[in-house]
């Protein structure tokens, strides 16, 4: 189903307003949700139209700057199309950040895993013992390796951990590695726990492993 966006442009006075030219404003709404930003352009309340949106007159400065508010209405429908591309989550607010570039912070799968080992080898003798310490080395090193055999790269943004991703590495430790059943899905269990840090993070918005048997 298609998401409907509304898009309003309306001036903003500020707080002791008396007179003088006010900020024009730019609304977006989805599903009753809002978020606003400045236009960077501004107008005599006496000439802005309400209805329409615009600035009125027929001066050439009038014209630049209606053209320059159509051109940004247009510029956040091809936001909002991006977004649908990509099968990101539409909101006013996603809509608006990914016309003004703001993004999520990119998140790696190596340095997640390396952030994790760092943690553990400092709660070693409290919380693990030495052999579950190198046990997560040995999956940071197959990792870093499965990453190079099947996307020629050492490290991968955790976005595209999905279940393809999950079951090629499955497979790659079966079939390149020659790891027996019961060692895969150790290794399995292992690196769910590095997807779990993801997913409670919010780092990512599905569960790769939620169709993903894997059995002793």
């Amino acid at each position: 189903m298609k998401t409907k966006i509304s898009l309003l442009f309306y001036l903003k006075k500020p707080k002791n307003y008396q007179k003088g030219p006010v900020p024009i404003y730019l609304r977006i709404t989805v599903e009753s949700r809002r978020a606003e930003f400045t236009t960077g352009r501004e107008c005599e309340p006496s000439r802005w139209n309400a209805v329409a949106g615009r600035v009125t007159g027929a001066k050439e400065a009038v014209k630049s700057v209606n053209a320059y508010l159509g051109n940004l209405e247009q510029q956040l429908l091809d936001a909002q199309a991006a977004l649908v591309r990509d099968n990101a989550l539409i909101t006013a607010e996603t809509i608006k950040n990914k016309f003004l570039g703001i993004g999520p912070k990119q998140r790696f799968l190596m340095a997640v895993i390396a952030d994790h080992n760092e943690r553990m080898n400092a709660l070693v003798g409290q919380e693990y013992a030495i052999g579950t310490f190198k046990r997560y080395k040995v999956l940071e090193r197959h990792t870093v390796v499965f990453l190079k055999h099947n996307y020629n790269t050492t490290d991968i943004d955790i976005s595209r951990i999905d279940f393809a991703f999950i079951a090629d590495y499955e497979f790659y430790l079966r079939s390149v590695r020659k790891m027996g059943n019961n060692a895969v899905v150790k290794h399995m269990k292992m690196f769910r726990k590095i997807v779990n840090i993801c997913l409670g993070n919010g780092w990512m918005n599905l569960d790769p492993y939620l169709n993903f048997k894997g059995k002793f």
